[in-house]
């Protein structure tokens, strides 16, 4: 059997499987490798028992653990004897089959959402929001901001032809959108908020909304989380003799709102909020903290200290329940809260050569997340193993932002001023 130009030494019986379907399914049979064989000749001897038209990139385990070594130094790290025939499991390798073409702004791309199916969020420098249907189709622009957009969220957008969507900026305060995406023409349709939040002493860092409602919360630079109520008939202020007029639209009343509650703790600039569950907000600060809230009682459940100051906090995995952060150096690091007496990570990632921007968990697995870096690169992380799965530098510049997309691909913005769309990305 070929291993792919390895030295065949010493040789090992080994036997693939899978949980792959046609045409992915080796013989059951056992065959004779080099010991010595890496990843890419594991890869190639898969490919000539599949007698694949096109070769396919796989990616291997052992008793559940990623082999990113050769064969002999990973069982030889493992202690795990030679001696029988190894089980070898084979997946599609988790790397970005297709880059699509940027879709350049006028500005640094500061942030990103692609948790809608049908559409990616973004947020740029320029103080404009903008939707997309897809690569370079902008069909929606989001006006009114006079500071730098730093977050955009979806508040809804599932299943209904109007969505809303929620933006943070530098300017101190969030604007709420309504978008008929039904009405989308050329040039594309600016869009002005229908609801304008102020509250915030300083600038907004993030946005987030709440899992199954109508509310929103929001992080700032005044150390301050204030939570919001997006409907219309909630707001505190509705200012009948404050109209605005759109181009080629008719004059709209903007209302106002004031935060419903406002929780206080971090000491220094909240830089990232989530809001995984109903009633339970994370947040991670420059205070080196990660705090999580519970939001009925505005009180602090928990407090994990990190020792850097932190710019972005997610919470997925394994029972989504493992909260992954990164900032003020290049490792990203993952707690599992459900381990008492214990702030320390259980996982660490240390792959990125400068400050890490941004982290999302896949949604649909326990194990991969993304990351970005002011390095200009992207990464494709899994716990089962400390080394990315796959590096995307396809950005010029430092990267700001990253999110899955559509569960195959990942969108990113960055100081290049390009949104980028990275697809074809199997998780299994």
């Amino acid at each position: 059997m070929d291993g792919g130009g390895e030295d065949a030494s010493k040789v090992i019986h080994v036997k693939f499987v899978t949980k792959l379907d046609s045409p992915f399914q080796a013989p059951s049979s056992s065959v004779v490798i080099p010991s010595n064989v890496t990843r890419l000749g594991l890869s190639s001897i898969v490919n000539s028992l599949l007698t694949l038209e096109k070769h396919e990139a796989f990616d291997f385990l052992i008793d559940g653990e990623l082999i990113r070594m050769s064969l002999e130094q990973f069982l030889l790290a493992k202690g795990i004897s030679a001696e029988r025939t190894l089980e070898i499991e084979y997946i599609r390798a988790v790397a970005p089959r297709k880059e699509e073409k940027p879709s350049l702004h006028d500005d640094w791309v500061s942030a990103v959402d692609g948790s809608s199916s049908r559409f990616i969020l973004t947020g740029c420098y320029d103080g404009l929001g903008r939707i997309w249907s897809s690569p370079e189709s902008c069909t929606h622009i989001l006006e009114g901001h006079s500071g730098a957009i730093s977050s955009i969220a979806f508040v809804s957008s599932e299943g209904a032809e109007n969505v809303t969507v929620a933006t943070a900026a530098k300017d101190r305060t969030l604007r709420l959108f309504k978008v008929d995406t039904a009405e989308s023409g050329d040039p594309t349709t600016r869009v002005g908020a229908y609801k304008i939040l102020r509250g915030h002493k300083a600038s907004v860092a993030s946005v987030a909304a709440q899992k199954y409602g109508s509310k929103i919360c929001s992080g700032s630079w005044d150390c301050t989380i204030n939570l919001w109520d997006t409907d219309e008939a909630t707001s505190e202020l509705s200012v009948a003799g404050k109209r605005r007029k759109g181009n080629n639209q008719a004059e709209e009343t903007q209302l106002e709102g004031e935060a419903e509650n406002t929780f206080v703790g971090h000491t220094q600039c909240v830089s990232s909020v989530v809001w995984p569950e109903h009633d339970v907000i994370y947040s991670c600060s420059w205070d080196h903290s990660i705090r999580r809230w519970d939001v009925p009682t505005g009180k602090e459940s928990m407090n994990l200290f990190c020792g850097k100051a932190l710019n972005t906090v997610d919470v997925g995995g394994e029972g989504s329940a493992l909260v992954a952060a990164g900032g003020s150096d290049p490792i990203l690091r993952v707690w599992d809260p459900r381990k008492p007496g214990t702030s320390a990570p259980v996982f660490q990632f240390a792959s990125h050569a400068s400050w890490i921007s941004a982290c999302k968990w896949h949604k649909s697995s326990w194990f991969h997340l993304v990351s970005a870096s002011y390095d200009g690169k992207i990464m494709l992380c899994d716990l089962r193993t400390a080394w990315p799965l796959s590096v995307i530098d396809t950005h010029k510049d430092k990267v700001l932002c990253a999110d899955w997309w559509k569960g195959d691909s990942v969108v990113s913005g960055g100081a290049d001023s390009n949104l980028r769309i990275s697809s074809g990305i199997s998780i299994s």
